[in-house]
């Protein structure tokens, strides 16, 4: 059972907070209030003066206890109907006229009528702990002036609410006006602080100020402290049902509520950016691997393996800055080359600086000087590193390359790290001179979202679609993306951290070169999200391969929409095909949402955002431990596990381990078979959504402890 104790001063709204409070958990309702009043009543209705300046304390006493011993009294504790009765009439009006209101406090100022009073209202709270009481012993509201002090010092929730002076002035007076007695609050407070207090909160007690909150607002605070104490009491009782039985260290951190952090802070910090260009397999991307001190693109001895602009944060002696790396420029060229090269212009006009990469080894080319020239028409200041000078014999390769009229070249070895840090503060140098910082590091906080699938099923095709730009090169050749490439993009006006990945192959152990490693790199952008938007190409047949990608979005723990492209050119047969699929190959994510769309015409792509919302937030999910074992012990009853052995394993408690994705510990007496975890899930699913999530469950069999 929960008891609620209310206490505080007069027009603060006890009575009708506490009167709605009750009806919304289905609780009774205990106004003390009203039995201070009544008390009133029933002296003046005997004829006692309470108008006299020294009144008959005793009198007054012995009255109001036969009022409540020789069953004179009752109050009916229904929040719909808190009727108050003396010898089976109905007083509630009676009680609240302005007669009784100004004799109320005498009668209440009395010690030993407020112990009546007192054990009186500690009848009725206890009433309601039985499963035959008006609330079958769910719980029980009680408001007055000394609640959560006196009468229910131990109730689950006490609460002082209280407002100021002139407003619960203002309060009691618009009562007034609807037939409810007058009465000053000030002088109502100063005469019932005599005998109890009611104004500040004693130890324990949670103080609501509802001077500038609405009714709801009030009320909505007060439900979240009853919620709060219902999943506290239920965690105790169904925590106490692992007494007796063996824990260990880590059980009890469970049990204790003890997990990882799940939340992502930080935020977007305004720096310059710095594009790395040159033609094809001059050494760029070495560059970038060794400025960034990690293999983060894909390297291979073979022109023209990176093929989008590919952004990274860096830092170099305390400054912070974008890199970015381009494929390989090349002037005249036709098909994904030449998509190749416009990429990489795009990212020269878009950058602060340049470090333009030539290859010391071969000499000065045409290409050079028409990248040279490229690069003055942008107006970018570019610093020229001359690759492949490997030791400081070779530093004569650098002579030549001062015909370009860049200034000075610096002698670098990418693969080496020779010279690297001499490049790096020039082109600081130069970034500082540059008009403007035109990028952000990437915000901690955005959602990452990859984008995952076969090769060729339209994923760069989508990222261009809702960045409204030709963002990842997109060509029917397969495999075209190689690197990640990162790009954020404001979806119905919400920023979002998108990964446009390599096609995953079907077999790993036989790619080689840069297909293998661009592998690699999409299991790890599948790592780094928190979302997968995995894409079949909705116009050819569901393949083992396009599964497998599924599969590994989904072993990964990741939230899953799943994405079906070219939908356009789909006919009716083909969709009842896919639908007929749908209840066979996609038994396994029948709990994530699909999206029907078409990347290259943009229809349908404005679903995406609402389901992707979807399904983080049911990766990010938590339910309360109490609610969760209230839940499995109904699911339990309902549906035991199957005798096995002549045993049957029984839940002992469970809680949420973590979350992103939600990971659920049963303890149970014995193992729970494959197919009972199944039915648990699709109840889990069905009681608290987990749509687009991943649920992981598992389960600790637990012995009683040897005696």
């Amino acid at each position: 059972m929960i008891r609620v104790a209310i206490d505080g001063p007069a027009g603060v709204g006890k009575s009708s907070t506490a009167k709605e409070l009750a009806r919304h958990f289905g609780f009774a309702y205990l106004d003390t209030g009203a039995m201070y009043r009544a008390c009133a009543w029933w002296c003046l209705h005997q004829g006692i003066d309470l108008d006299s300046a020294q009144i008959d304390e005793q009198q007054i006493t012995e009255t109001v206890g036969e009022f409540f011993t020789e069953d004179h009294f009752d109050i009916s504790v229904d929040p719909d109907r808190p009727i108050v009765l003396a010898d089976g009439e109905d007083i509630s009006e009676d009680i609240r006229s302005s007669e009784v209101s100004t004799h109320v406090s005498r009668v209440s100022g009395i010690i030993p009528v407020r112990h009546v009073l007192i054990a009186a209202q500690r009848a009725y709270i206890a009433r309601e702990a039985s499963g035959d009481s008006f609330s079958q012993g769910r719980g029980i509201v009680a408001e007055g002036r000394d609640i959560t002090t006196v009468v229910a010092p131990d109730a689950e929730v006490r609460v002082l609410l209280t407002a100021r002076e002139e407003v619960r002035q203002a309060r009691r007076s618009g009562q007034s006006a609807q037939g409810v007695g007058a009465e000053d609050v000030a002088k109502r407070d100063r005469m019932d602080s005599k005998v109890t207090s009611f104004l500040t909160a004693a130890d324990g007690v949670v103080t609501l100020d509802n001077s500038d909150l609405t009714f709801e607002q009030t009320l909505d605070q007060l439900i979240a402290l009853v919620d709060q104490a219902i999943e506290e009491q239920q965690y105790q009782e169904y925590a106490a049902n692992l007494e007796g039985y063996e824990l260990d260290g880590e059980d009890r951190e469970l049990i204790a509520g003890q997990d990882e952090g799940d939340a992502d802070a930080g935020s977007g910090k305004q720096v310059g950016v710095i594009a790395v260009v040159g033609r094809p397999n001059v050494g760029k991307s070495t560059l970038v691997n060794r400025i960034l001190g990690r293999r983060a693109a894909v390297v291979e001895d073979t022109p023209g393996v990176t093929r989008d602009r590919v952004s990274y944060d860096a830092e170099w002696a305390g400054t912070d800055f974008k890199l970015v790396d381009t494929g390989g420029w090349e002037a005249d060229v036709e098909g994904i080359a030449s998509a190749i090269a416009s990429q990489a212009q795009v990212a020269v006009r878009l950058a602060d600086a340049v470090i333009f990469v030539v290859d010391g080894q071969i000499g000065m080319t045409d290409t050079d000087e028409r990248i040279v020239n490229m690069l003055r028409a942008a107006g970018k200041p570019v610093t020229l590193a001359v690759n492949k000078v490997d030791d400081a014999q070779s530093e004569y390769l650098t002579a030549e390359f001062w015909k370009l009229g860049l200034g000075e070249p610096y002698g670098i070895s990418a693969m080496h790290g020779r010279g690297v840090g001499e490049l790096l503060d020039a082109a600081l140098d130069s970034l500082k001179s540059a008009d403007r910082t035109s990028g952000f590091l990437t915000p901690s906080h955005l959602r990452r979202v990859a984008l995952v699938g076969r090769p060729n099923v339209g994923k760069s095709s989508l990222l261009n679609q809702l960045a409204h730009e030709e963002r990842s090169v997109v060509n029917d050749l397969a495999g075209t993306t190689r690197d990640p490439v990162d790009e954020i993009i404001s979806m119905d006006g919400q920023d979002w951290l998108f990964i446009d990945t390599a096609g995953i192959k079907r077999r790993q152990h036989k790619l080689s070169g840069a297909e293998y490693y661009s592998s690699l790199r999409t299991q790890a952008a599948i790592e780094r999200a928190e979302l997968a938007l995995v894409l079949f190409d909705a116009s050819q047949p569901i393949a083992d391969q396009d599964l497998k990608v599924m599969s590994q979005a989904v072993d990964a723990g990741r939230a899953i929409v799943l994405v079906f492209n070219k939908w356009d050119l789909m006919d009716e047969f083909s969709r009842q095909r896919l639908e007929r699929l749908w209840a066979t190959e996609f038994n396994r994510v029948t709990w994530a949402e699909r999206v029907n769309l078409s990347a290259k015409t943009g229809w349908h792509t404005n679903r995406l955002s609402r389901a992707m919302q979807t399904a983080l937030e049911s990766w990010d999910k938590r339910i309360p431990t109490g609610k969760l074992n209230a839940f499995l012990g109904r699911i339990q009853a309902a549906h035991p596990h199957p005798l096995r052995g002549g045993k049957q394993p029984r839940i002992l408690f469970a809680t949420q381990a973590s979350t992103r994705p939600p990971r659920f510990v049963i303890f149970a007496t014995g193992f729970l078979e494959h197919g009972y975890r199944r039915y648990l899930e699709r109840q889990l699913r069905e009681e608290f959504g987990f749509e687009g999530s991943p649920v992981q469950i598992s389960v600790k069999v637990r012995e009683k402890r040897r005696k």
